[in-house]
């Protein structure tokens, strides 16, 4: 099987140096954590990956073939540590295969490089793309179920065992073309994806000067992790403390669409760089092509603002220009001045980083275990083994996919209690000694998963939607993703089934329904949704109606959707959905004409009514659902489950 896969380069828009200066922390812990605002570019690498009995690169990409000389290397960890020593070419693919090598004891790959678009050595960790771009090719061919955040990480660890300085931020590729917050605290790292909410039109540029990076980060190492003098303290001020105020304004200004303050922002941190760190390496950090390029009154007519990129120096340059335009020409005017300029342009997107679960239910097809114990806290044997609560199973695949806080609606207050024992209250120390090591750690997850939940109460029982819009406040204009609380996934691929519907949400932004197919006759169980497919991938299906519980001669006649194939299948809920605002608004107009207290709200007709006007797409995961609602399909899973 071949797969073609894409990483880009990265560009630090804030923050630079603040990645090894934040992993100080390990051994000073007055100081402050590092920040950074990093995002990919529009160039990078593209390549076709395959399984093989050896660690093949090689190469159709017209843009290297005058210095590209294919490469073969047995799966040997010895001899792969060998070449990742060497400082040739392939020693950074070298290193990332042989620690895939020995931590997953995987086989070999074929990579192809069929398009590189990124420069080598312009301050875009073309390096650090071509390490994400291996990690991600063992991750797909072998079923590895890596994570972004841990491709990441295994990108940084392989090009460790090269010559290579490299920085923590570098492998922030991994996360695509979009900005992201970078926290550095010790070893820790934390990856928060930013909401753009007006298009930045971005130029960088290769200054096609003279820095030695090698000479900056030790200089400016030797002020850690204790200051000696005043003018160390000045850098850790910089890189910690003036860093966090530049990070935290930054991201409200890409927020807001703030733009002038936002260049501004950029003028304002190449000045604190310039008073309190290049000090530290006069040698380097002087960079008077750089800073002969930020003043040049031809350029800054044309943006809000400017500033250094990666370790600083006369290495590149990166301008926030005023609009489509401007960045055009001042792409040209870079050019004219012998220097190698890119555009780079960060359109609106929205992403989903709440989440609702209802879960007031007394689960009723549950009775007589229900009496005493909520359906979503039954026990289920997860895939590490441990045996977890489903809430808790869900909860987790949201949070590991980039949610950062979600909202359980609750019937009581004696509800909410069963909650706060298990997130809130800590084992007593006769019970914590008696845990493995890893038991004692995963207690402490569990505790950091209880700090990210909200609670709002659904009083009346007036149905599925009236629920769901017990959330709104909760939700504060944002898409928020909806589960059903006594639903788990497995997926069948190495993105969590939540990381695929968040993920095809950011393609279309508009509501969604995570659908499966279903016999026909099942239909009068669930919502059924029909419509036309978006390509005959059948994928993305365009819904045309949502109907709740349709008879069998009902969906037989209307709901049956036409596959490629030519049979007609009948789609339902696969458990999640993403709701925009105006389902919100829907549920708000629904349930003030729905005066009558008997009349249940439901959900679907809200979600069909906005498709009708803004659109609705149902996305076909890649995986299964175990539905612990019902005794058949509770005891599905418990056999099933892996």
């Amino acid at each position: 099987m071949k797969t073609e896969i894409f990483v880009p380069g990265r560009l630090c828009l804030f923050g630079e140096h603040s990645d090894w200066a934040g992993k100080y922390r390990t051994m000073n812990a007055d100081l402050v954590p590092g920040e950074a605002i990093v995002t990919g570019t529009e160039q990078g690498i593209t390549a076709i990956i395959e399984k093989s009995n050896n660690f093949e690169m090689r190469s159709t990409a017209p843009e290297i073939s005058d210095v590209w000389e294919d490469f073969s290397c047995p799966m040997n960890a010895e001899r792969l540590k060998e070449i990742a020593h060497s400082g040739s070419f392939f020693s950074y693919c070298a290193g990332v295969a042989s620690y895939m090598l020995e931590w997953y004891n995987v086989g070999g790959v074929k990579i192809t490089l069929t398009s590189m678009t990124l420069p080598m050595k312009s301050g875009l960790s073309s390096s650090a793309a071509i390490c994400v771009l291996v990690t991600r090719a063992f991750n797909e061919l072998y079923n590895l179920n890596l994570s972004t955040l841990g491709e990441m990480n295994i990108a940084y660890w392989g090009e460790l065992r090269t010559a290579s300085r490299c920085g923590r931020l570098d492998q922030a590729c991994a996360f695509g073309v979009r900005p992201v917050l970078m926290t550095f605290d010790g070893e820790e790292i934390s990856v928060e994806r930013l909401s753009v909410k007006k298009t930045l039109h971005w130029v960088f540029a290769d200054l096609c000067a003279e820095k030695d990076t090698i000479r900056i980060l030790k200089d400016l190492n030797k002020g850690f992790p204790f200051a000696d003098n005043e003018m160390d303290l000045k850098l850790q001020e910089a890189l910690g403390k003036d860093n966090q105020d530049i990070i935290t304004r930054a991201i409200e200004y890409i927020r807001n669409g703030d733009l002038k303050e936002l260049g501004e922002l950029m003028t304002y941190a190449q000045k604190v760089f310039d008073e309190k760190v290049a000090p530290m390496c006069t040698t380097q950090l002087t960079s008077p092509v750089l800073h002969r390029t930020l003043e040049d009154p031809n350029i800054k007519v044309l943006t809000y603002g400017g500033k250094g990129v990666g370790s600083q120096g006369d290495g590149s340059i990166q301008f926030l220009a005023k609009d489509e335009e401007c960045q055009r020409k001042v792409i040209e005017y870079l050019k004219s001045l012998g220097m190698r300029p890119f555009k780079l342009t960060i359109t609106p997107r929205y992403t989903v980083r709440k989440a609702v679960i209802p879960v007031a239910g007394f689960g009723t097809r549950l009775y007589p275990s229900t009496r005493t114990l909520k359906k979503d806290f039954f026990p289920i044997v997860d895939k590490d083994g441990i045996v977890k609560p489903v809430i808790l199973i869900l909860l987790e695949e949201l949070f590991d996919s980039g949610i950062e806080e979600a909202c359980l609606v609750i019937g009581s207050e004696e509800e909410r209690q069963q909650y706060r024992d298990f997130f809130e209250t800590s084992l007593s120390e006769e019970h914590i000694s008696k845990l493995k090591p890893e038991l004692r750690t995963y207690e402490e997850k569990i505790r950091r998963i209880g700090e990210k939940l909200k609670f709002v109460y659904q009083y009346e029982k007036r149905g599925f939607g009236h629920a769901v819009y017990q959330s709104v406040e909760f939700a504060a204009g944002e898409p928020i993703l909806l589960l059903l609380g006594d639903t788990i996934y497995s997926s069948n691929t190495n993105k969590s089934c939540t990381r695929q519907f968040i993920e095809a949400f950011e393609k279309f932004n508009c509501p969604m329904v995570a659908i499966h197919p279903i016999p026909i006759e099942d239909v009068s169980h669930y919502g059924i949704l029909s419509g036309n497919w978006e390509t005959n991938k059948e994928k993305f299906l365009h819904v045309e109606r949502f109907v709740e519980k349709p008879s069998i001669a009902y969906a037989e006649e209307f709901l049956g959707v036409r596959t490629k194939d030519g049979d007609s299948k009948y789609y339902s809920v696969f458990g999640q959905y993403i709701l925009t605002p105006e389902v919100y608004s829907q549920l708000k107009r629904d349930i003030e004409t729905f005066t009558e207290t008997s009349k249940e709200i439901e959900l679907t007709s809200a979600i069909d009514q906005v498709g009708k006007k803004n659109g609705l797409i149902g996305a076909v995961l890649n995986g299964e659902m175990y539905d612990m609602g019902k005794p058949d399909s509770f005891q599905k899973c418990i056999s099933e489950f892996r």
